[in-house]
């Protein structure tokens, strides 16, 4: 019996776009509710154009690219993990991923994809809003999740009496710029 390594993630590299086009389209063509609007050679451009960008991280295990999540400054703007690799924590390790380099997180999935709404909740993203639809190429209710939950809304006065209490035992943090602010 053969084991396999454990997963590796790596930011992905212009030859990786034919792999995670595949697995980006084995999604929509293998998924009954999601209409079919695109050719591989299209889902391997648009990949090839999110890994230009830089927004691409991959999971692999024994160099198999196995799963990927694209991330945009904070928005999450693709999770998929290959339909054969998953339940083995992949999509939670690149969730964590992205929690590490970014907070808050925002993300939008479709109403239709219970097994990812599940997924999400389970990970400590909350429901901001959903729509009918009428904003996305396809067309499908959707919900958008956050990550971490907001605080509760507290009284001003009781939240200026908070921040004055925290101030005076904390230093205040320091700032930098944040270079991934410039996204292109």
């Amino acid at each position: 019996m053969t084991t396999s390594s454990q997963p590796i993630l790596r930011a992905a590299r212009s030859t990786d776009a034919g792999k995670i086009a595949e697995i980006l389209h084995r999604f929509e063509v293998d998924t009954p509710w999601m209409p079919k609007q695109h050719t591989g050679a299209e889902a391997i451009s648009f990949c090839g154009t999110m890994i230009d960008r830089g927004w691409i991280t991959i999971a692999q295990i024994d160099g198999r690219v196995e799963g990927f999540l694209a991330l945009e400054g904070a928005e999450i703007c693709a999770l998929y993990v290959r339909d054969t690799a998953r339940g083995q924590g992949l999509g939670r390790l690149l969730l964590d991923y992205a929690k590490s380099v970014q907070s808050p997180l925002q993300l939008w999935t479709f109403a239709a994809n219970e097994g990812a709404q599940r997924f999400y909740l389970r990970e400590g993203f909350v429901e901001q809003s959903r729509t009918d639809g009428a904003g996305n190429d396809e067309g499908l209710p959707d919900i958008q999740y956050i990550w971490p939950a907001p605080l509760p809304k507290s009284d001003p006065k009781s939240r200026a009496a908070e921040t004055t209490k925290s101030s005076a035992s904390k230093p205040p943090a320091a700032t930098s710029p944040d270079p991934k602010k410039d996204t292109a």
